[in-house]
């Protein structure tokens, strides 16, 4: 699995197996970091020392500790990629299987990674980090991923229309995920319904 595949948060994108496995450690070092002392907390210095990296192997990478969350950001974007196309691969490969289906393998695997991804609860996909700088758009992002990913899957042609349906749904389902979340640990099971629903109703009458 590549450890980032956009270089947009890279002074220095990896070349050498060497270079990719130390982004790695950096990264899971930072995602750690960030469940046991928070983003503010958090250092480049904490995470050379955790990834057993020298400081330089860090600012190799990164220019600051924001540029390290973006990359953590950018990773789980990627992995929760891969994780959505698997569940729908099980789920019954190509096309067919509706976006009912697809609604379900997007919203459980962003909860199990809310749950058990290290990092991911301060992180997840950018939105969170320095908290209300949201300039790289990355809900804008998320939508545009998911419409590229599922169009085929329901069927449809990723346009503008099924790109602010999807914008419109992953704006919807990060405010309620996170309200979830606040309320439990492990997030409310009842919040997460009514999430589940409301995006089923929406989703119903734009893609129907």
């Amino acid at each position: 699995m590549k450890p980032v595949s956009h270089a947009t948060s890279l002074r220095r994108a990896p070349v050498q197996r060497r270079s990719a496995e130390r982004l790695t450690r950096i990264l899971d070092a930072c995602a750690d970091l960030l469940d046991e002392v928070g983003y503010d907390a958090l250092s480049t210095r904490a995470v050379a020392l955790r990834a057993g990296v020298p400081i330089g192997s860090v600012y190799r990478f990164f220019g600051n500790k924001r540029a390290m969350a973006d990359a953590l950001a950018e990773r789980n974007l990627d992995r929760f990629t891969e994780r959505v196309t698997e569940r729908l691969r099980d789920a019954g490969k190509a096309t067919g299987g509706g976006w009912r289906t697809a609604m379900d393998a997007v919203l459980d695997e962003y909860l199990d990674m809310k749950r058990t991804a290290p990092g991911f609860a301060l992180v997840d996909f950018g939105n969170q980090i320095p908290v209300g700088a949201r300039h790289a758009k990355p809900n804008t992002r998320v939508a545009d991923r998911l419409s590229r990913l599922l169009s085929g899957y329901i069927d449809r042609t990723p346009d503008e229309d099924l790109r602010r349906a999807f914008l419109v749904a992953v704006e919807t389902a990060d405010t309620l995920v996170h309200l979830a979340f606040r309320v439990s640990p492990e997030g409310d099971a009842r919040i997460i319904e009514e999430a589940r629903e409301l995006l089923g109703a929406y989703l119903g009458r734009v893609l129907d």
